[in-house]
């Protein structure tokens, strides 16, 4: 009896990785788009993403298109999820493995970023996305900010010395809300997994506030000892 062949006689469909690339500056939480390239909606406002190659892995062609456009070989990154409606793209089929990424904005290599023509929006004045990409940010800024609140995930957006101020208006502006910064300071200090440098930030007043560092492997020690991690 002949073996049917699966893989033949089948539609075929593009497979995409488009990512949602967060950064933080001047209190403010934004996401680097560019000009989509490519028809359909060529010109208009779009995630950063490329069509996955046949000989590389999605997670690797997320690491491609971050690379490409920001010029840093190691960017934080986690699978979103799939978007696979039909009618998702007028182009063709297509589904999109989405990416969300974090990236210190004071890292990143700007010329290449203007170079692909890509630029930073502040969350609340992004324009109009085409396609499904609106739907990804919106997916993004859930996801993280239900990361936010049990991992220290939003270290990944400070350089790699802050002040207490700069740490509660990142948290503020992932969640758009203010915060009690006593009982915040309270709480992350509590956590010990802050290592306090003996350099002041003085840009902002003569007295100054302490620089700290985040303290990975207090972090990790937390976490093997049972600690319920959550700010």
């Amino acid at each position: 009896m002949q073996e049917l062949d699966c893989y033949s006689g089948n539609d075929m469909m593009y497979v995409a990785t488009d990512c949602i690339v967060f950064g933080f500056s001047s209190d403010e939480l934004k996401l680097l788009i560019f000009p989509r390239r490519v028809e359909p909606n060529k010109g208009a406002w779009s995630l950063i993403g490329s069509f996955v190659t046949l000989d590389e892995d999605v997670d690797s062609a997320a690491q491609r298109v971050l690379e490409q456009i920001t010029g840093l070989e190691h960017v934080f990154f986690e699978q979103l999820k799939t978007y696979g409606a039909a009618d998702r793209d007028s182009g063709y089929r297509c589904i999109s493995v989405a990416q969300y990424a974090l990236i210190r904005i004071g890292e990143y290599d700007r010329e290449l970023v203007e170079k692909h023509g890509a630029y930073w929006y502040k969350l609340d004045e992004v324009p109009p996305l085409c396609l499904d990409h609106d739907q990804m940010v919106r997916d993004a800024l859930t996801e993280l900010r239900r990361k936010a609140r049990y991992q220290p995930i939003g270290f990944e957006l400070l350089p790699e010395k802050f002040t207490l101020p700069q740490l509660i208006s990142l948290y503020e502006a992932i969640y758009q809300k203010k915060l009690d910064p006593r009982n915040f300071r309270k709480k992350i200090l509590s956590l010990n997994v802050l290592t306090k440098l003996e350099e002041k930030d003085k840009s902002n007043s003569k007295k100054g506030a302490y620089f700290y560092k985040f303290n990975s492997e207090n972090y990790k020690r937390l976490l093997e000892s049972g600690y319920h991690f959550e700010l």
